[in-house]
C-alpha cells in the first residue's frame, strides 16, 4: 500500500504535473492536449479508486494492478491515457454533455439557494440569540448595580473614601440620600461609642 501511495504520488500527480506546466509554459498545442487527456482520466481513475478500494483491496496482487495502470497511463509507447480518453471518455461526454450541464446548473441553482436559507437561518438564530444574551445581561447588570450601596462602590475600587467612581453613575432619590446619611452618622456615632 505505502508503495502505491509513494508511486502514485511521484509518477501519478508531480511527474505529470511538471510536464503540465512545461506544456503551459512552451504552449505546445499537442502537449498540452496530451496532459489534458491524462488529467481527465487521472481524476476518472482517482473517483473510481475511491469506491474499488473498498471492495477490492482483498484482491491479490490489487495495489500492483493500480501502480500498472498508472504506468500504462504514463508512458509515451503505450499512450494509456490518451487511447481510453479517445475511445471512451470523448464519445461519453459528447453524448452525455447536455444532461450533465442541465444537472450542473440544476445542482449549483439548488446549492445557492440552500446556502441562502441556511445563512439567513443562520443569522437570525444568531440575531436572536445575540438579543437574547443582551436583554438578559443587561437586567443582570442593572441589578447589580442597583444591589450595591455607595460604600459597596468605593470598597470595589479601592478607595476607603466614600466618593462614587467617575464612570459610574447611581441615581438616588433624595429620600433614599437622607435616609442612608442619617444611618450612615448613627452608626459612626454607635462604633466610636463602643470602644
Amino acid at each position: 500500500f505505502i508503495v502505491f501511495f509513494f508511486f502514485r504520488l511521484i509518477f501519478g500527480t508531480l511527474y505529470p504535473a511538471y510536464y503540465s506546466y512545461k506544456a503551459v509554459k512552451s504552449k505546445d498545442i499537442k502537449e498540452y492536449v496530451k496532459w489534458m487527456m491524462y488529467w481527465i482520466i487521472f481524476a476518472l481513475f482517482t473517483t473510481a479508486e475511491t469506491f474499488t478500494d473498498i471492495f477490492l483491496c482483498w484482491f491479490p496482487f490489487y495495489y500492483e494492478l493500480k501502480i500498472a495502470f498508472v504506468a500504462w497511463l504514463l508512458s509515451p509507447y503505450t499512450k494509456g491515457s490518451s487511447l481510453l480518453y479517445r475511445k471512451f471518455v470523448h464519445p461519453t461526454l459528447s453524448s452525455k454533455e447536455k444532461e450533465i450541464d442541465d444537472c450542473l446548473v440544476q445542482a449549483k441553482d439548488r446549492s445557492y439557494d440552500a446556502l441562502v436559507h441556511f445563512g439567513k437561518r443562520g443569522l437570525n438564530v444568531a440575531a436572536t440569540a445575540a438579543v437574547m444574551a443582551a436583554s438578559k445581561g443587561q437586567g443582570a447588570l442593572s441589578e447589580r448595580l442597583r444591589s450595591f450601596s455607595m460604600q459597596d462602590l468605593s470598597t470595589i475600587r479601592g478607595d476607603s473614601s466614600t466618593s462614587v467612581p467617575p464612570s459610574v453613575t447611581v441615581r438616588t432619590s433624595s429620600k433614599q440620600s437622607q435616609a442612608k446619611a442619617s444611618r450612615s452618622a448613627s452608626e459612626g456615632t454607635g462604633s466610636s461609642g463602643k470602644r
